[in-house]
């Protein structure tokens, strides 16, 4: 589900489809009949919670001072029959009679609410309120969804804004928050069954952990909650595996940023590195450009392919959003590019030996710092590895669709991601940085060797395949490999997931052809993944 018309990733109406998106893919797997669906329907339950409070608080009550008043009066009623169905699916159980009906009801009702506002009151209010509001409107509308909750809320106005939706609007709404309070750490996993059991772990291990929705946070909040991290840390908690894996050293140096600043950037060689000068491999971490630094498990990364190439690698900590907007963190990253180049050798590297490469951002901004050596004239990394990357600004392809609910990256946390970093750069997602998919075939021939890794349960799937298209067709060498059943964000995991030790192994291996490495990479040729 996509609206037709143009719109900016903080805007309300877009901030809107997504939920609407999210719904949807739950439904699918629903119907289909596949994943857990006690917690499908609980997961459905809390996204049409916040999302009906939020259109109510700010929505709306605008709807009826611009003229729409009879959408604003069938749109209450909707919610409010959605709202009656909630409750009964909260007391029922999957494979009662009560629960299917209830069920069969919810999808019909909210496709039919969805098709009105996406087709008809959307573009309309769009039309009537002017564009320029829609991001004040797209905020307003992430805040109500943080004040939803009808327990006290640190973060709520005295008088709470729950008041404010008239008579028995609310109560239905209510009931269903308190039956869904005592399922708080089941709400943050994939319950699609699409994930193989590794994977499965991991994301169930993150819920457990009681994350509130990043992508309805402040950016400092959405920092301080449980991430990818500690969802690995937990599961080799659990199986009793020690952590982090040892390298030869780590350490973290200080060089200058692209604003007159500093930033640190981590150094990790490799044990019995010896006096030989190393090939050398800088990582950059993703994180949309807001969250995630390099204390985050990039580390893990980073690690992995020290050990499976014999090279060091650095990994910058680049500025990062809102702090600091696009292009802050491109620039950073070209920075830190050309000093590792200029003092290579102090960090015991050579300088005929270089790669780079990176997970979701990072895989963006790798191959962008290549374009913009190659058309300064300098000399380019000898191969790239991009993971998961983000290759355009805008929403491209299925996976949008087939992989909207995907954790622990959901389309609404990607437009989330996107609010922030380009906050006040509205031409961002046209930048070259960005749009990768927009180059022409004079640019992506700039490429050297690149590996492009794709998976399954990722809204950014399609965009990174169309890349590696792209690079193929304008005679690149490209290698994509695709691994089913694993998550955005899996590279790292490779202490708890077998796929993301393939698939850092397929990149030392990337590495290790184009470099030339001190040792060959460790293991054998990958199994888990697909060549496309």
């Amino acid at each position: 589900m996509a609206l037709d018309y143009p719109t900016l990733p903080g805007d309300i109406d877009h901030l809107i489809a997504d939920d609407h998106a999210i719904v949807e893919r739950q439904f699918q797997h629903l119907e289909a009949g596949r994943g857990n669906r006690r917690v499908l329907v609980d997961q459905v339950s809390f996204e049409l919670a916040l999302h009906a409070f939020a259109e109510e608080t700010v929505l709306y009550p605008i709807w009826t001072e611009i003229g729409m008043t009879d959408e604003h009066d069938d749109a209450e009623h909707e919610h409010q029959e959605i709202k009656e169905i909630l409750v009964v699916l909260g007391r029922t159980e999957p494979g009662e009679q009560e629960f299917e009906q209830a069920l069969t009801s919810l999808m019909q009702v909210v496709r039919h609410h969805v098709d009105d506002e996406e087709k008809e009151e959307l573009p309309e209010f769009r039309q009537k309120a002017g564009p320029e509001r829609m991001a004040q409107l797209g905020k307003e509308f992430l805040a109500a969804k943080r004040q939803a909750p009808t327990r006290p809320h640190p973060n709520a106005p005295s008088e709470g804004v729950a008041e404010k939706v008239a008579g028995m609007l609310a109560k239905p709404l209510d009931q269903v928050r308190d039956m869904l309070e005592g399922k708080k750490k089941e709400m943050a996993t994939d319950a699609s069954g699409l994930l193989d059991p590794q994977a499965q772990a991991i994301v169930d291990a993150h819920s457990s952990l009681g994350p509130l929705p990043f992508e309805i946070l402040e950016p400092d909040q959405a920092r301080k909650q449980p991430g990818p991290k500690e969802a690995v840390q937990k599961v080799m908690a659990d199986k009793g595996l020690e952590g982090p894996e040892e390298v030869g050293s780590v350490e973290d140096i200080v060089i200058p940023d692209a604003a007159g600043g500093q930033m640190r950037m981590r150094v990790y060689k490799p044990k019995d590195a010896g006096a030989e000068a190393l090939p050398v491999i800088m990582w950059i971490h993703g994180g949309g450009w807001v969250l995630f630094d390099i204390d985050d498990h990039y580390d893990d990364s980073c690690r992995g392919l020290t050990n499976k190439t014999g090279a060091i690698v650095v990994s910058p900590d680049y500025r990062r959003a809102p702090e600091a907007v696009f292009p802050a963190s491109h620039d950073d990253v070209l920075a830190a590019y050309r000093w590792t180049v200029q003092h290579i050798a102090e960090l015991g590297g050579d300088p005929s030996r270089i790669g780079i490469g990176g997970e979701s951002v990072g895989g963006n901004m790798a191959p962008a710092a290549v374009l913009q050596l190659a058309q300064a004239g300098e000399p380019v990394p000898a191969a790239i590895v991009s993971v998961y990357p983000v290759t355009t600004g805008e929403q491209f392809g299925e996976s949008m669709e087939d992989a909207a609910d995907a954790r622990p990256l959901n389309r609404a946390l990607l437009s989330w991601m996107a609010m922030h970093a380009f906050e006040g750069q509205p031409d961002a997602a046209k930048d070259p940085r960005i749009d990768l998919l927009g180059w022409s075939r004079e640019q992506l021939a700039l490429m050297p060797p690149t590996l492009v890794i794709t998976d399954e349960r990722d809204v950014l799937r399609s965009q990174g395949q169309q890349f590696a298209e792209n690079l193929e067709a304008a005679g690149v060498a490209t290698t994509h490999r695709y691994y089913a059943g694993v998550m955005h964000e899996f590279f790292g995991a490779a202490a708890v997931l077998d796929k993301a030790e393939q698939a850092q192994q397929e990149a030392a291996q990337h590495f290790v052809r184009a470099l030339g490495a001190a040792r060959p990479a460790v293991g054998a040729t990958p199994s888990g993944s697909t060549a496309r």
